[in-house]
């Protein structure tokens, strides 16, 4: 069993569900969220985002899809034991399990490899059939309109992210690349984009 120490709250995981990385830690710090925000998480895994933001903001409604019954239970016992009331949804985000246009925040630490890649042959790292794309669509089916949509991947897909972000009426407006340290390419992007929102893209550093 992990554990995790996260301001306030205590996330946990059993084996079998993804540990928490610096993945989503960097995710958790770098979305916009404001107080009493509907917030969702498509992949939620064990919860770790949903605490990581929650952390941030007081009184977010919180809410998941998950397609793993083991994860999906490790979210739920989560949000139980630090408090949190919450919805976490088993199943599949393209099939649309929770309302549209329901949620200010939207989500996602994806898998981030495309299937037949090369980049080995865990299922879990492997991206859905349909990809980029139908994450960006569910997400953009959850937000109302001006809602945002935050994301993390691997900075050699940055250009499919803003295209499908773009493509999906969600218009990229926040981007920033994290190197392990200094000297050393970036290791991992970071994306915010908002339902019919105006163009104009800031780098941030």
């Amino acid at each position: 069993m992990g554990r995790e120490q996260l301001g306030p709250y205590t996330l946990s995981w059993p084996e079998g569900v993804f540990p928490l990385g610096g993945d989503a830690l960097a995710l958790g710090e770098f979305a916009t969220v404001r107080p009493r925000w509907r917030v969702c998480d498509l992949g939620t895994g064990s919860g770790a985002l949903l605490l990581l933001l929650a952390r941030r903001a007081p009184d977010l409604q919180l809410a998941g899809v998950e397609a793993d019954p083991l994860a999906a239970r490790t979210a739920r016992d989560n949000l139980a034991a630090n408090g949190l009331p919450g919805e976490i949804a088993l199943g599949d985000w393209r099939e649309g399990p929770l309302p549209a246009g329901a949620f200010d925040l939207v989500v996602s630490n994806p898998p981030y490899f495309p299937p037949d890649s090369g980049r080995g042959d865990d299922p879990a790292r492997m991206e859905l059939r349909g990809g980029l794309e139908e994450l960006c669509a569910a997400a953009r089916r959850l937000l109302r309109n001006g809602g945002r949509f935050a994301l993390c991947h691997r900075p050699e897909r940055l250009c499919d992210v803003l295209c499908a972000l773009r493509a999906q009426g969600l218009e990229p407006k926040r981007v920033k690349l994290l190197s392990h340290s200094p000297g050393h390419p970036p290791s991992l992007l970071l994306a915010e984009g908002v339902r019919q929102g105006r163009p104009g893209l800031t780098v941030e550093l």
